[in-house]
């Protein structure tokens, strides 16, 4: 990961000191809160055309119960996925709470993931349509925009892609590239981000998605009089904007306005 070169957490805290994570006292509510924003970011991604077949799946750890986090089940459709079709599940693949099937992949990704790292609270993979494009390349983002700095230094390839993924095995293999990141990129897969919440994991695939479009469209530009097709910002600009837009706080803001967006629109996936 690229190293700190700027504080810019306390700029913002004194700039935007409303527009921050809330903090809770009572762990009933502050799951509550898990579970609605979990189903509140499938309903965002089937809105952004994310959903694919029955591949893709977002999970939250449990603030009550060690070792348990809740899933979106199997083949419910993230445009209709209620708060309610939440499943909570343990680290042994036992459905603790809920009426659903299990994703096999989901579990065995995720379990992982959350075993590995005490600071993934949230994690989204999907199957996206530029996600996949892009992953067929084998290569990580280039800081060519804002928005892909968020991601220099802080994201991977796993560029073995040996078919679906159904055992945690398998899945000790993504958590080890992508190490303390981020973001992975799933080469001939799709996408996975991590967060400390469910706004700031959907947030970052959401961006991901976008930054492996822009990289699609600068890749069909031709070069001019022998020189590059596009302009790629030094190590040091990078990882200064890196700073600027890439930490936690910037990928939680990033989600309330699409937040906002859904409960006005399908306020019925509270349920």
């Amino acid at each position: 990961m690229a190293s700190r070169m700027l504080d810019r957490g306390e700029d913002d805290e004194l700039t935007h000191p409303d527009l921050k994570p809330p903090v809770f006292t009572d762990p009933a509510e502050e799951r509550a809160h898990r579970k609605a924003r979990l189903a509140g970011a499938c309903r965002i991604f089937a809105k952004l055309g994310y959903d694919h077949w029955v591949a893709g799946h977002i999970t939250v750890r449990d603030p009550v119960r060690a070792n348990h986090f809740w899933a979106n089940p199997l083949g419910v459709s993230w445009h209709r996925i209620r708060v309610s079709d939440l499943l909570l599940v343990d680290f042994d693949a036992n459905v603790v709470e809920g009426e659903r099937p299990l994703n096999a992949a989901a579990f065995a990704i995720h379990a992982e993931l959350h075993a590995s790292r005490d600071d993934v609270v949230a994690a989204a993979h999907a199957h996206t349509p530029y996600g996949r494009a892009w992953s067929a390349t084998g290569r990580p983002l280039e800081p060519i925009s804002q928005d892909h700095c968020a991601f220099y230094g802080d994201h991977a390839v796993f560029d073995d892609y040996t078919g679906a993924v159904y055992d945690r095995d398998e899945s000790h293999r993504f958590t080890t590239a992508l190490g303390s990141g981020k973001a992975l990129i799933l080469a001939n897969h799709g996408l996975l981000t991590v967060g400390q919440s469910v706004d700031e994991a959907a947030f970052w695939l959401h961006l991901l998605e976008r930054c492996a479009q822009t990289m699609l469209l600068v890749g069909a530009l031709a070069p001019r009089d022998d020189e590059p097709a596009y302009h790629v910002l030094s190590d040091e600009v990078a990882a200064r904007a890196r700073e600027q837009v890439g930490e936690p706080q910037h990928g939680w803001r990033g989600f309330q306005p699409l937040w906002d967006e859904i409960v006005a629109e399908s306020p019925d996936f509270l349920d």
